[in-house]
């Protein structure tokens, strides 16, 4: 799963990506600094996995992760190739979500590509790239489809695809993005298959400077106020001192965010947005051995999560012992879990739920 880090140039991309994953990506005071997308892998923050560490007395942690990647800034008139636009439309096509960093600080020596600090307008600007590039996708496809469902000759199929066509396509003339669509489950797979960009999930990131003034309290609810109507999420962050909090030795790093009265960092906060914007969970066995999360997407059934671990585990699968987190953790043993009859014995059509602790029963 992988996530999009996307945005006007020097608006804090490239350091909002340093932070995240420390992966080094070249950041600097000029537009197109990233051209090839940078990539990095990123532990998503999970406290249960280290309580579960402690009562089983082992120090091998393996948290889920997911995919970042730095995207090369985009300017007005991408749609048409201006700028590196025809690279960065082919990069986002290839995310499964999207984190659109908006800059809301005002800082002389930095320069902005439209000279000016204004997030909504920037936001706009990306927004409406990406819409026109999926309004050539949308006609392309409906132009296709048309001779056959005017014709008479088309299947149910097709009449179905075009008529979602058409109400997407009218969506997006209105300068909204195709996510907006009210569309039922069965209707939603169909225009999944359209691969339209402005489908995926998005999360807002409002980059401020390390001291919030009134502009950026502004410009913050501004962007709260069009990503509700976008049906998408918003956090804001200091991507700079975001960068220099994870470069800090852990000591440090500690007493700083106390002096900041943060408990969790802005960051861990987008990486824990970010997995369940992906319609992501976990799940965990825990052991002497490890303590680890497993990933999987939200609603998925007992058998295909014990493949995670294993085919074998899938095709062999007679039961999985499911106990909540919450429960192992009050009882403190696996074996007072199973006495206050607080273990699930659970079949196929389980559907395995966050947090769930598993030990799954196989025979092949």
């Amino acid at each position: 799963m992988k996530l999009g880090v996307v945005g006007l140039p020097n608006v804090g991309k490239s350091t909002l990506f340093n932070a995240i994953t420390k992966a080094g990506a070249e950041s600097a005071n000029y537009p197109f600094c990233t051209i090839e997308p940078n990539v990095g892998v990123v532990d998503v923050l999970d406290n249960r996995l280290n309580e579960l560490a402690h009562l089983y007395n082992t120090n091998k942690v393996i948290p889920a992760q997911i995919e970042f990647v730095d995207i090369a800034g985009l300017v007005k008139g991408a749609s048409e190739g201006a700028g590196l636009g025809n690279k960065f439309l082919s990069h986002i096509k290839e995310v499964d979500a999207i984190v659109h960093v908006v800059r809301c600080f005002k800082n002389d020596k930095i320069i902005h590509v439209e000279g000016s600090v204004d997030p909504i307008r920037d936001i706009e600007t990306i927004n409406l790239e990406l819409i026109l590039a999926d309004i050539d996708t949308v006609t392309k496809r409906m132009e296709k489809l048309k001779k056959v469902v005017h014709g008479g000759s088309a299947d149910l199929q097709s009449q179905k695809e075009y008529q979602l066509l058409t109400q997407i396509l009218e969506l997006l003339k209105a300068q909204k993005p195709a996510r907006m669509l009210n569309v039922d489950a069965e209707d939603k797979k169909i225009v999944d298959g359209f691969f339209l960009i402005t489908t995926k999930p998005i999360i807002y990131v409002a980059n401020t400077s390390d001291e919030v003034d009134d502009f950026q309290q502004g410009n913050i609810q501004k962007i709260k106020e069009i990503a509700k109507q976008e049906n998408a999420e918003v956090i804001s962050l200091c991507a700079k001192t975001e960068e220099e909090l994870v470069n800090m030795p852990a000591e440090d790093r500690e007493m700083f965010k106390m002096e900041l009265g943060l408990d969790v960092s802005g960051l861990d906060k987008l990486i824990v947005a970010s997995y369940h914007l992906l319609g992501l969970i976990s799940y965990i066995t825990a052991g002497e051995k490890e303590v680890r999360a497993w990933t999987i997407k939200r609603g998925t059934l007992a058998p295909q999560a014990a493949g995670k671990i294993h085919t074998d585990f899938e095709r062999g699968f007679i039961r999985a012992d499911v106990v909540k987190y919450d429960d192992l953790i009050s009882l403190g043993d696996y074996n007072a879990c199973r006495e206050k009859g607080k273990i699930i014995s659970a079949g196929k059509d389980y559907v395995v739920q966050d947090g769930d602790i598993i030990v799954f029963k196989f025979n092949v």
